[in-house]
């Protein structure tokens, strides 16, 4: 849709996520289950007279960069000598966008998020998502969500390689969403209704390995040993599919027992680590109905799945090192707002 004259500043925003199930088969053809969480990210974009793009990434609970970038020159300002993964996807989001517009003007982009970075909790799909439709109405465009779920994806897969569309599609349309991969650049979702509440508590432990790292390993096994590697992947497929149907029930022992199976799969991938393992024990330990990895991998976060027994659950995430994180389900996606 165009909407006239381009708009000065606005500022879009889009939410983290958690994956429930099926992370990294779902690159592979099988179906995932995630859920919009109520941390969101929050891209400030404001239209310049010139063809420069300034990003701004001053709280990502790591050292603030500002980058600044022309067709000549890109310069970068830090005292730490490093840009930000964060600032790949906000690149990629403003080029891929303007490619898909057929317009090129400049844009000045103050990224803020709620969440930890890397954490995986979908951080730079929200960015992603939240930068494409920040940037479209800056130039006077306002995208379709079903444009904004397909460019998000474009722009993980070109940062990362590889990637499923899960994460762009939840910070996208919110709420939760069954999703599979149809074909090339094509992907199909569902809106699942979940009436039931989903007791949940996340626990972080540092990142030892990004997801692009954790995603062409997993392609490396599946390379190496296709045959054990598509196994494990069609019964994370159906695990999946029996998740979605204690979802619709409300039965959330089986969705336990459900996670934890899920859980060992992915550990068999070679995607868990040490400590990301003992956190999904301790939170079993202490009351949990399931607990597994959520996302990627290589550390990041646990979703433990506790009614009646989340303080306790926090509390021994706690006691173990864990940064833990008490928030809802289900939230709305990606909003755009004008402020000047």
């Amino acid at each position: 849709m165009f909407l006239g004259l381009p708009m000065v500043k606005v500022i879009a925003s889009a939410p983290g996520k958690v994956t429930l199930f099926g992370e990294h088969a779902v690159v592979y053809g099988h179906p995932a289950v995630v859920a919009a969480i109520g941390r969101r990210v929050y891209v400030t974009a404001k239209a310049r007279e010139d063809s420069a793009v300034r990003i701004v990434a001053s709280d990502l609970k790591v050292p603030g960069v500002t980058v600044t970038y022309t067709p000549e020159e890109i310069v970068i300002e830090t005292d730490y000598g490093v840009a930000l993964s964060a600032i790949s996807y906000l690149n990629k989001a403003v080029e891929l966008t303007s490619e898909y517009l057929g317009v090129k003007k400049g844009v000045n982009l103050e990224v803020k998020s709620e969440m930890p970075v890397g954490a995986g909790l979908g951080t730079s799909a929200a960015v992603s998502v939240a930068t494409i439709a920040a940037y479209a109405w800056t130039v006077g465009r306002q995208l379709s969500k079903n444009e904004i779920a397909k460019l998000g994806w474009e722009v993980e897969k070109a940062v990362q390689g590889i990637a499923s569309p899960m994460d762009t599609a939840i910070a996208t349309y919110g709420g939760f969403i069954k999703i599979k991969i149809t074909g090339n650049n094509e992907f199909s979702k569902e809106h699942l209704r979940v009436e039931s509440d989903l007791p949940i508590v996340i626990g972080y432990v540092e990142r030892e390995a990004s997801t692009k790292v954790l995603v062409k390993k997993v392609k490396k096994l599946m390379n190496k040993h296709p045959d054990l590697i598509n196994e494990i992947m069609d019964a994370i497929g159906r695990v999946t599919e029996e998740a979605i149907k204690a979802l619709k029930k409300g039965d959330l022992i089986t969705l336990g027992e459900l996670m934890n199976i899920n859980h060992g799969l992915l550990d068999a991938l070679e995607v868990s680590n040490r400590r990301l393992s003992e956190l999904v024990y301790i939170a079993r330990a202490a009351g949990a109905l399931g607990a597994k990895l959520t996302g990627a991998g290589g550390g990041g976060c646990v979703i433990a799945l506790a009614p009646g027994k989340q303080d306790a659950v926090e509390v021994a995430m706690k006691m173990f090192g864990s940064s833990t994180l008490k928030t809802e389900l289900g939230s709305v996606g990606v909003t755009v707002r004008r402020v000047a």
